[in-house]
């Protein structure tokens, strides 16, 4: 279903009826999506994302990708780049 913020603002009781019951209320704002409201039970929540965008536990990976690469990288050594071979900037 898809609602403006402002009729959900209206109708936020009888919306909240329809997300427990399993239905996805998306809220628009002059026409673009904005939100989306979805149910908090585990049993309804979906294995992957919506509309191509990745699930929770791939997000997850690609975290730990990066805080793993991150701890891998010497913070003295990051900018070295920036410098010539006798420690003057380039």
């Amino acid at each position: 279903m898809q609602i403006s913020v402002k009729d959900a603002q209206e109708n936020l009781s009888q919306l909240l009826d329809r997300v427990e019951s399993g239905e996805d209320i998306l809220l628009t704002r002059d026409g673009t999506a904005v939100a989306r409201i979805v149910s908090m039970r585990s049993d309804a929540l979906p294995a992957r994302g919506h509309a191509g965008q990745p699930s929770l536990e791939e997000i997850q990976a690609r975290v730990r990708a990066k805080i793993d690469a991150f701890e891998e990288t010497s913070a003295a050594r990051s900018q070295d780049f920036l410098y010539d071979e006798l420690g003057l900037p380039k």
